[in-house]
């Protein structure tokens, strides 16, 4: 089973390629040099629902291509970005903190084990997207900016949301499958690619986009942001 995006159903995570996997970790980067810009000053092209400094932040090419999924979407619907950028520094701790929880819940499970379940949720800092600056976790709202109930809240992990994270879950249905669908749909059209244990998770010009995309090499690789600022905010 597959999503409209053509992203696996969520059968089980062993169906994903994941972060983890060396499919992903294997494709090398050849930056392009695109600097962070500042989403708050793209002219209002995309709302800012997010709590860092440091979130605010997308390569270019990236916004470009958000503000062209936005400007697709039924005139009653908007993307809003929840969190762009992350600084090595809090992706490594939310990865380290989530594979504890993760160690702790299965404990006869080994380190490998253990990193590979903890990709479905938090990538690897080495391959992370947001460090890049290369992927958008992004929300469905209406036009006067109310969050849209698309089957799970942003950052829910797979156990806290019974798998509904996942962006194909079956049993997502009526209304927010609807709203899932429009949102691949405007998503995959402007050159994004999707997380697909996490429907509100996409990028472009990382390792995985080149993976999905047999692209021959990742655009954009980590980067530092030196704004305190962005060392707190949310997960996903």
């Amino acid at each position: 089973m597959t999503s409209p995006g053509g992203a696996p159903a969520a059968a089980g995570w062993a169906d994903v390629v994941l972060m983890s996997d060396g499919a992903v970790t294997s494709v090398g980067v050849h930056e392009s040099g695109a600097p962070l810009v500042d989403v708050e000053s793209a002219a209002g092209v995309v709302a800012f629902t997010g709590d860092t400094v440091a979130g605010r932040q997308l390569r270019g090419p990236v916004l470009d291509r958000l503000a062209e999924a936005n400007a697709a979407l039924p005139r009653d619907l908007r993307i809003a970005l929840n969190e762009g950028y992350r600084t090595p520094q809090l992706q490594r701790f939310y990865f380290e903190r989530y594979a504890a929880r993760l160690a702790a819940e299965h404990p006869h499970a080994d380190t490998a084990t253990v990193h590979r379940l903890a990709s479905r949720f938090i990538s690897p800092p080495e391959v992370a997207p947001h460090t890049a600056g290369a992927a958008v976790d992004v929300v469905l709202t209406t036009v006067e900016g109310d969050p849209l109930d698309v089957g799970c809240p942003i950052d829910a992990s797979p156990e806290d949301s019974g798998g509904r994270c996942y962006t194909a879950h079956p049993d997502v249905k009526g209304e927010a499958a609807t709203l899932r669908r429009e949102l691949v749909r405007a998503m995959s059209g402007a050159g994004l690619v999707n997380y697909p244990t996490e429907w509100w998770h996409w990028s472009f010009g990382d390792r995985y986009w080149a993976m999905v995309t047999g692209a021959r090499s990742a655009l954009f690789g980590t980067i530092e942001f030196a704004d305190p600022a962005g060392s707190l905010g949310t997960t996903g």
